[in-house]
């Protein structure tokens, strides 16, 4: 999704947060810090973008009135793109805004980073963006180093690993008017203070394109077919693999997604097509989404959930047998002398 490989790193202003409910304060640097250090550059880089290489959601800056101008992260960020608010000055009205965000008694203090990237490759485009990052774990670690012909073992504590970013959100100079195209990354809480992150600093709803659109539909039809189909019909699981590979196939094969066409081709019976569109409404209305009855399909995004196709038939623990279609070829019975069941499978040649 994102790539940094020749992104560089042009702007950096480093604050301090603490928990407003705890009455700690913010701390604002009063100027950007000016780095000189090549190695130290490629680190910063390292540690601020690598956790979104693998980010594939992509959201957009919103506010709960439908008005996104009063997303206070939007308007600074906005200001900063349009030449009306220097870097740093924004740097320290983003804090600012962190820190008010900061009300959950759990939410540990720790340093914000912001940071201006230059050409970072988002979708094909190569950008500018603001990145915000907040490190709130800190660890200790050992340095062994030589010293008069042995070893000396020295320490050093409320250290930042690299490879473990707690919090950051990428936000890229493109789509204004929809918000921006926004990543983000919170590593750190899965709790209820957790979501100050995103639902209370960023302000952050999903994009719901194609990408979006087409894994979810490919979700509601894995859960369809595993939950409810299972629930209303006695299916063999030989048949429950067939059915998910033809959806998946169906995925693969067109570019285009149309409801009546994918529950014709797909499910054929008119019992099963009244029950999947039912299915489809209520996933939406549980999930706060909408996912249309017409769509491009995105590849990215077919690649991605495939994974969740599982084609395997599992006998006892004797035997996988993959099944990536032709269900014709395959005839389940029972032996009365062994007391046992079978699958009998047609092929014209082996490998």
């Amino acid at each position: 999704m994102l790539s940094f490989f020749e992104a560089s790193l042009t702007q950096l202003s480093i604050h301090r947060v603490g928990n407003k409910a705890l009455d700690e304060h913010y701390i604002l640097s009063e100027q950007p810090l000016t780095l000189q250090d090549e190695l130290l550059q490629k680190l910063l880089m390292q540690y601020f973008l690598t956790p979104f290489e693998k980010v594939n959601e992509v959201y957009r800056l919103s506010h709960n009135s439908g008005e996104r101008e009063l997303n206070e992260l939007y308007h600074f960020v906005h200001l900063f793109f349009e030449g009306e608010l220097d870097f740093h000055s924004m740097s320290q009205q983003v804090t600012k805004h962190l820190y008010e965000s900061s009300s959950h008694p759990k939410i540990k203090a720790g340093e914000v980073y912001v940071v201006q990237f230059e050409e970072v490759q988002l979708e094909g485009e190569r950008l500018r963006g603001v990145g915000i990052f907040k490190s709130e774990t800190k660890e200790t670690y050992l340095k062994v180093y030589p010293e008069h012909g042995a070893f000396k073992v020295d320490y050093e504590e409320e250290a930042i690993n690299i490879h473990k970013l707690d919090k950051g959100c990428l936000i890229v100079d493109t789509e204004k008017e929809e918000g921006y195209k926004v990543l983000a990354v919170d590593q750190t809480n899965r709790q209820n203070e957790a979501v100050y992150w995103k639902d209370d600093f960023m302000q952050v709803t999903v994009r719901n394109d194609s990408f979006h659109q087409t894994g979810n539909l490919m979700q509601v039809c894995k859960a369809f077919v595993n939950e409810k189909l299972e629930e209303a019909f006695e299916m063999e699981k030989a048949d429950k693999i067939d059915l998910l590979n033809r959806s998946a196939a169906y995925f693969k094969e067109k570019e285009v997604f149309q409801l009546d066409e994918f529950t014709e081709e797909v499910l054929g019976n008119p019992a099963a097509i009244t029950m999947f569109r039912d299915y489809k409404a209520n996933f939406e209305e549980m999930h706060d989404l909408t996912i249309g009855d017409g769509f491009e399909i995105s590849g990215q995004a077919v690649k991605k959930e495939s994974k969740i196709f599982k084609s395997i038939l599992k006998l006892d623990k004797n035997f996988h047998v993959y099944i990536h279609g032709k269900r014709e070829y395959i005839e389940k019975g029972f032996d009365e002398e062994r007391g046992k069941h079978f699958y009998k499978l047609y092929f014209d040649q082996e490998s």
